[in-house]
């Protein structure tokens, strides 16, 4: 089996649930170096409490943190051991530039993942510190043609990127089919919705997520159609922002089970979003056979939704816009936009995540002279 090292921050549940899957192939050894419990705007339920089947360090010896990140030296012992493939997942934390520097010095190719990322307006000096830390891995693992775009921006060769699917979904996540409208209903009344449609947004209630353009939005929305946000605590300017709108409603945070109930009762995911670098609530929606409208700051919207098949890309804070386009999906075939984005996503699950994975590891191993040991 290959050796493989991901150098990572916290332990993301859909990173613990892909590395777990990708275990059954590899040995995998996954350094963490930041903990649970500095991921302040996270509810602690979304985590999980198992880490799975593969090796877990979480990285001690910080010399200092900054911005929730941390210089942690333990990294070098761990570089110090033999792996076949060293991944480093991203670039920009004080302990994934130790290890950058550390492989580089020694001449030990490295690959770097990316999930998603968005090209930033930088000054002159620090986009030149990003493209010497992203062009000097021997290739790249992004999530798509976006992501793609970024890394060669940032200094990547385009020959060198390869893609896999990104994902939170178990192939068992996947729906059959969009929910008829017999199953919307008495899961409406279960959850004690009301309103003939529904739209619903998941994910934390704050300013970079969007919810004051969905909020906006809403006065415009089509007669009796509710707006649901599942997340945090709402701020009080939230609050007031959608106190004469009766139809808005704010959910608190739900765990999975809970929040598949919600996907499969909507009739559309808003994701208004003022920047994602990926943004996987949108996988778990199509896979519940919904249409999704989502802001062109969302690198999954970009990568997941086709304009007028299963939803639209609007203008990243455009509350005018985004009302437009959820009225003309409401309006329109529902279940054949649910269906189309169900085929658009059922690649997308940790099983052929890590498949692809593998196929990688085999065919970059192949033109590097790896041989198994």
């Amino acid at each position: 089996m290959k050796k493989v090292l991901f150098l990572t921050t916290y332990a993301s549940p859909y990173r613990v649930e892909f590395f777990d899957e990708l275990a059954k192939y590899c040995d995998v050894t996954v350094a963490f170096s930041e903990r649970v419990e500095v991921q302040k705007h996270r509810d602690k339920a979304w985590f999980l409490s198992s880490q799975g089947r593969f090796r877990s360090v979480q990285l001690g010896k910080r010399l200092f943190t900054v911005r929730n990140t941390s210089l942690c030296l333990g990294i070098l012992d761990l570089l110090k051991e033999p792996f076949d493939f060293y991944i480093l997942c991203g670039y920009s934390t004080p302990t994934q530039m130790l290890a950058l520097a550390w492989l580089r010095a020694r001449k030990i190719p490295y690959y770097m993942e990316v999930d998603g990322g968005r090209i930033r307006e930088d000054s002159p000096m620090k986009l030149r510190f990003k493209r010497y830390l992203v062009r000097g891995a021997a290739g790249y693992f992004g999530t798509g043609e976006a992501t793609t775009d970024y890394l060669c921006y940032y200094g990547a060769d385009r020959s060198r990127v390869h893609t896999y699917p990104f994902t939170s979904l178990w192939e068992a996540d996947l729906s059959a089919a969009p929910a008829s409208q017999e199953e919307k209903q008495a899961l409406r009344r279960e959850l004690g919705i009301p309103e003939e449609r529904m739209v619903l947004a998941v994910g934390r209630v704050d300013y970079l997520k969007g919810p004051d353009v969905l909020i906006d939005a809403a006065a415009s929305l089509l007669p009796n159609t509710g707006v649901y946000l599942v997340g945090g605590e709402p701020t009080e300017d939230l609050k007031q922002r959608a106190e004469n709108l009766p139809g808005v409603h704010f959910v608190g945070f739900r765990k999975k089970d809970a929040l598949a109930k919600y996907y499969r009762a909507a009739d559309v995911l808003a994701m208004p979003t003022r920047t994602d670098v990926w943004g996987l609530v949108i996988n778990e929606a199509m896979a519940a056979g919904l249409p999704v409208v989502s802001s062109d700051a969302c690198v999954a919207g970009l990568e997941l939704v086709k304009n007028g098949v299963n939803g639209y890309i609007v203008p990243c804070g455009d509350a005018g816009a985004l009302a437009g386009r959820l009225n003309e999906v409401l309006s329109g075939n529902l279940t054949a936009m649910g269906q189309a984005s169900l085929d658009r996503i059922r690649p997308y699950t940790y099983e052929n995540m890590a498949k692809v994975h593998v196929e990688l590891f085999d065919r970059l191993s192949e033109s590097s002279g790896w041989t198994e040991p």
